[in-house]
């Protein structure tokens, strides 16, 4: 295992070797059933599905919705169209996966599995959108699961991330968890994470989706409570601006972001995306919370 390299410079491992169809992976999240097999999960027409036994050579299998998404298509605005950021879950035998679009009317839907296979996935409906007047977007959810109690976070673009204890949010219960204030509210791809005693609340800050043009990064904060006060590593309010770097540009890995997290064997993983020269490719990293703050590190 190479050192944990601090998140306060501008120093960071490369991502972690990965093989097979990975280029392009969008906006990935990863969960891991019983079998031992991972599952990756990412933005396309349908939802991409990857399989994996050693989190390193990776096949796409094929997508969630193989005949399409019909009940999605007034929210995309076109036929089958482009399904964002999904979340996977994995609990008791069963798959959970949300995923959320934005043009022309961002939404939010979920669907469950006990397979993960193509085509096997029952559609349990829209859990939320939004329409023209609302200060945020309903896209990017991400599930945390506290007791008994299931709360979403999700957006947003404009306005931050939001948050909500049902998993029902509507535009009147919705939490504000935080906002990127100095910079034109781009913030959007939460996660929501508990280690130890804290939750942190990692997001993208920036521009997605312009290959080597994008700004993404990501940034965290922490709070004692999953639904809300989260703070940066200078006591910096996440509604405030705040948020504390674990991963930015560095050398030919340009706007990592669309992040999610996963536990394994080895520890906390990191999933998310990055571009360079060759297009859009997925990252794996380790995260290390000795220190109280994430820190992204090599694996061997």
């Amino acid at each position: 295992m190479v050192a944990a390299l601090s998140c306060f410079v501008n120093a960071y491992p490369e991502p972690g070797l990965v093989t097979g169809n990975v280029n392009p992976v969008a906006d990935p999240t990863l969960c891991k059933d019983d079998a031992g097999t991972y599952w990756l999960f990412s933005t396309a027409p349908g939802i991409e599905i990857r399989t994996s036994t050693d989190r390193t050579a990776w096949t796409l299998i094929g997508v969630v919705w193989p005949d399409g998404a019909s009940w999605t298509d007034v929210y995309t605005g076109t036929t089958n169209g482009n399904l964002w950021a999904p979340d996977c879950t994995y609990l008791d035998g069963q798959f959970y996966v949300s995923t959320g679009m934005a043009h022309p009317y961002p939404a939010i839907f979920f669907a469950k599995s006990t397979t993960g296979e193509p085509g096997s996935w029952t559609n349990e409906g829209l859990v939320t959108s939004t329409v023209t007047g609302d200060t945020y977007n309903a896209i990017d959810p991400n599930l945390i699961i506290v007791g008994d109690v299931w709360w979403l976070s999700l957006g947003s673009f404009w306005d931050g991330i939001m948050g909500e204890p049902t998993g029902k949010p509507t535009g009147t219960t919705v939490t504000h968890l935080a906002e990127n204030s100095a910079n034109g509210d781009e913030m959007e791809a939460s996660v929501i994470w508990q280690n130890g005693s804290f939750f942190y609340l990692f997001t993208s800050w920036g521009l997605c989706c312009e290959g080597t043009s994008s700004t993404y990064m990501i940034r965290v904060g922490r709070s004692t409570e999953y639904n809300g006060d989260y703070v940066d590593a200078n006591g910096v309010s996440l509604l405030d601006g705040g948020g504390t770097i674990v991963l930015e540009a560095h050398d030919d890995v340009i706007g990592p972001g669309g992040q999610d997290l996963m536990t394994d064997v080895d520890g906390t993983v990191i999933v998310y995306h990055y571009y360079t020269s060759a297009g859009t490719l997925l990252g794996i990293n380790l995260v290390d919370f000795s220190t109280g703050w994430p820190v992204s590190i090599l694996f061997d």
